[in-house]
This record gives structure tokens, sequence and C-alpha cells, in this order.
């Protein structure tokens, strides 16, 4: 009899593993897809972030050659 239950709870256990396993593949695709957003935009800002420091080390630039003229 303890064999019997032994043998009903491993099946019952295994039954819970494998219907856990569909649901965490699919909110590891979700997650994926949040986090190639989050680093598209985060190089978009850079992007932007390295033209605002060109204009401003070009407007230096001149700023300096005036005051050293």
């Amino acid at each position: 009899m303890k064999k019997l239950v032994f043998a009903f709870a491993a099946v019952v256990a295994v039954s819970f593993a494998s219907c856990g396993n569909t649901q965490n593949n699919e909110a590891v695709v979700e997650d994926t897809t949040a986090v190639e957003e989050v680093i598209d935009s985060a190089a978009a800002t850079v992007d932007s972030l390295q033209a605002e420091v060109d204009s401003l080390a070009a407007t230096v630039d001149s700023i300096a050659e005036a005051v050293a003229e």
C-alpha cells in the first residue's frame, strides 16, 4: 500500500513539474523583449547625448579661439 501512495505522489509531482515549465518559458520571452526595448532606448539616448557633447565641444573651441585673439 505504501508503494502505491509513493507512486501516486511521484506521478502527481511530475505532472505539476511539467505544467510549470511552459509558463516559465513564456515569461522569459516577454522579459527578453522588454530588455531589448530598454537597450534600444538607451542607445538612442547615448547617441543624442553624444551629439550634444560634440556641439558643446565645438562651442567651447570657438569661445577659446575668440579669447585667444
